[in-house]
Parts: structure tokens; sequence; C-alpha cells
């Protein structure tokens, strides 16, 4: 193989690579997603996106199903119709 073959066969394997990963990166978030807001109350055990009040951090350390204190992101709108064993979704801290 020659210096030249040699260069153009990294050439094309190099820019193959770049086209595979730029294929590979999401997307930009469709502007089209409806808007979200914090429903408090709803999450379950673990699964809550943040807040989830004394003795935990953040995201996913909730200690109870349902916990009052935490928050899940929800569609904008939808937080108040979801029924859970304490009653419906709110948009403010239960007790």
């Amino acid at each position: 193989m020659t210096t030249k073959t040699v260069m153009t066969a990294a050439t094309l394997a190099s820019s193959l690579a770049a086209a595979l990963t730029l294929a590979a990166i999401p997307a930009k978030a469709d502007d089209k997603a409806p808007p979200m807001e914090k429903c408090y109350g709803v999450a379950l055990h673990g699964h809550n996106d943040c807040a989830a009040g004394p003795g935990t951090t953040c995201a996913g350390t909730q200690k109870v199903d349902y916990q009052g204190n935490s928050w899940k992101y929800v569609p904008k709108g939808t937080c108040e119709t979801i029924k859970t064993p304490n009653g419906m979704g709110s948009l403010k801290p239960k007790a």
C-alpha cells in the first residue's frame, strides 16, 4: 500500500466514524413536547424527580410510595387528575 492509499483509507474510516457518531446523537427535544410541571405525592418509591424531603437528596431517593413532599414531572395540567391511594396529585407539597 502506498502512503496515499493509507491516508485515503484512514480519511474514509474517520469520516464514516464521524457520520455514525452524529447519527447516534439524539435530536433536539421536540418543540411540540408539552410543558411539564412538578406534581407532589404521585411518585412511587425511588422514582421521584427531586426534593423528597428530609433524609433524601434528590432524584430516586424517595423512601415510600406517594410521599407527599416529593415530586415528579408530569405534563402540565395533568397533576391534579392523577389519583393515588392518598388522594389526587398536588401542585404543592403535601404534609
